[in-house]
């Protein structure tokens, strides 16, 4: 609670609340909620690990600190494609782990509400949309709204540890 200048204390209003990093990944909008994310960078030296999942990329050394990268495209299930000065890295803490993840590019921050926010349609399962757990409309667009929780399954996490 806060004091404000009238006299009573006030609830802190979550400012992240329904705020959404959109990126697009083969000519798809998806978004990973903003309380995941810690920073925002370009491609950075990446140094591979031998026997790792094909999604995971590597290791980086960012200011000091070991983490492990992993291309959303390749666990999205989508085809590799060369990294170029739009890819971004985006740094995010994801089941208790900092990883890095590979984004063709980021839009923007956006403001998603509620009631633009709903399940997805259950007609098929396939590998890729275990990792959307929401689709969100902004404007006349369509946006994916990722499940960071399934981007490292028990099983992912159990390989990284063993490969870190």
């Amino acid at each position: 609670m806060a004091y404000n200048p009238a006299g009573a204390y006030v609830e802190h209003e979550d400012t992240q609340i329904g705020k959404f990093l959109v990126f697009i990944i083969d000519s798809l909008t998806y978004a990973i909620d903003i309380k995941y994310v810690k920073e925002i960078l370009g491609v950075q030296t990446i140094t591979e690990i031998p026997e790792a999942p094909d999604y995971i990329k590597g290791v980086i050394n960012l200011r000091g600190k070991i983490m492990p990268v992993m291309d959303l495209r390749l666990r999205l299930g989508k085809e590799p494609i060369d990294y170029n000065d739009r890819t971004c890295v985006v740094v995010m803490n994801c089941c208790g782990i900092d990883i890095a993840l590979i984004v063709d590019t980021v839009t923007e921050i956006a403001y998603i509400p509620n009631e633009n926010i709903s399940d997805p349609p259950s007609i098929t399962r396939t590998r890729a949309d275990t990792f959307v757990e929401a689709i969100g409309k902004l404007d006349n667009r369509v946006i994916l709204i990722i499940n960071t929780d399934n981007l490292l399954k028990e099983d992912t996490l159990t390989e990284l540890a063993e490969l870190l």
